[in-house]
């Protein structure tokens, strides 16, 4: 890679993060207070919410609502759905999926840090680590992010003690240890009197590391282009056939991850059908080079069939062909997942077709204990399964690339997600 494409995207600084915690540990009033301090609120949206709080009988602005956006959260107090907020400082800009703490909802926990390169994870300092914090601990692993942050917060409400703190971070680091996360940064706060958020905490002179913010300001962000192989999921097939473009045709789609270039020879998958890019468009404009996550169309040099579902990737470095996956799960539908169900595998853009062969075995998130045997995985349930599709898939292992290395099973009767899936072994087909 060119040291210009490099400067240029280490200059797009942004970070993905999530947010998770247990009912009550005060998750979105941290959101609230990270928004309101970095002064990422609208004036409109911070009179709304003090209105809102008024009627509500509280004496100054509840921050928690500025991500409780739906009215049943409003209502009960907690957070339902995953919250999407979009905030920037000078230094970086940043997306963060606020996920809900109640465990009926932990299935959104791994949609919201599906793609997150940092997860903040709450405990109330009164409580301590609980049953929530080792499964939020547990699915960060599982989709490894690559940073966790371990926010203990409420610290007001024990007296800012430095031991309560101590005690809590040396458990949850051990434990995520454990479980593999490769870092873990622990910071006390209260999101409420907005201490370690945004500003230094004057309470707490016993801490000397970074505030919250600081910390998502200045954590490395991994674009992975140098380490992962590119990849293009075809979403689109372009065919204008008009006077001015009567040959075109162009494959579209988001880079899902690498670089692609005019001239490299590249595959098609499942086809295997070989062939060069002989030019990139970009927002209406061609280029040299495009990488992810950009959204590109490629033009090939020869007429190679291909179609929505296929795989573009460079022909040195594609992904082998397979009907066999063996993957660590997340169930996470109501419905138990049972050895036998036939299921449909949503991969990129491509569905097809699947069968559960075998459920090897099912995590117990609090011991870390592996059970082996099971023929059902429930709601919120951790385990592995094997799987065998109808057609071929060109699927990565998930250590090698989060976004080609990842699924979901679909119910076939009512279209509804069943699983979410991280390819641990991928066996070639013959």
């Amino acid at each position: 890679m060119s040291t210009t494409t490099t400067d240029t995207l280490a200059a797009t600084t942004l970070l993905r993060f999530a947010t998770a915690g247990s009912v009550d540990d005060g998750k979105s009033t941290l959101v609230g207070r990270l928004l309101h301090d970095s002064k990422s609120v609208l004036a409109d949206q911070l009179e709304a919410v003090e209105r809102a709080s008024a009627r509500r009988g509280q004496d100054g602005p509840d921050l928690a609502l500025l991500t409780d956006g739906l009215r049943a959260e409003r209502e009960q107090g907690i957070t339902i759905d995953v919250a999407y907020r979009y905030f920037a400082t000078p230094r970086r800009r940043f997306i963060l999926a606020d996920t809900p703490g109640h465990v009926q909802y932990t299935r959104n926990m791994v949609t919201g840090a599906s793609t997150a390169e940092l997860a903040v994870i709450l405990v109330d300092a009164r409580n301590g680590v609980v049953e929530q914090t080792r499964r939020h601990a547990a699915i960060a692993a599982l989709l490894r992010v690559p940073h966790v942050v371990l926010a203990v917060n409420k610290m007001d409400l024990v007296g800012y003690e430095e031991s309560v703190f101590a005690s809590i971070a040396e458990e949850f680091t051990a434990y995520a240890s454990e479980l593999g996360v490769p870092e873990v940064t622990a910071i006390p706060i209260s999101a409420l009197a907005g201490d370690n958020v945004v500003e230094p905490s004057v309470t707490m002179d016993w801490y000397g590391g970074p505030t919250v913010l600081e910390h998502l300001e200045t954590v490395p962000v991994s674009h992975d282009l140098a380490h992962s192989h590119a990849r293009l999921p075809v979403q689109h097939v372009i065919r204008p056939q008009t006077a001015e473009h009567p040959d075109y045709r162009g494959y579209a789609g988001q880079i899902a991850s690498g670089v692609f270039r005019v001239g490299e020879q590249v595959t098609v998958l499942p086809s295997g059908r070989t062939t060069r890019i002989c030019g990139i468009d970009l927002l209406g404009r061609p280029v040299d080079v495009a990488w992810t996550p950009q959204s590109v169309t490629l033009l090939l040099e020869d007429d190679v069939d291909v179609s929505r579902g296929d795989l573009i990737a460079p022909t040195k470095a594609a992904p082998a062909l397979s009907k066999d996956i063996e993957a660590t799960v997340c169930h996470v539908h109501e419905r138990p997942l049972r050895v036998g169900d036939r299921v449909l595998l949503k991969h990129t853009t491509r569905t097809v077709r699947a069968l559960v062969r075998h459920i090897p075995q099912r995590m117990n998130v609090d011991t870390l204990e592996r059970h082996g045997g099971t023929e059902e995985l429930s709601t919120n349930d951790i385990g592995r399964v094997v799987l065998r599709t109808a057609e071929p898939l060109a699927l990565d292992s998930y250590a090698d690339n989060r976004r080609t290395g990842s699924f979901i099973l679909i119910d076939p009767s009512d279209g509804s997600t069943l699983t979410a899936g991280m390819a641990v072994r991928v066996a070639a087909s013959d």
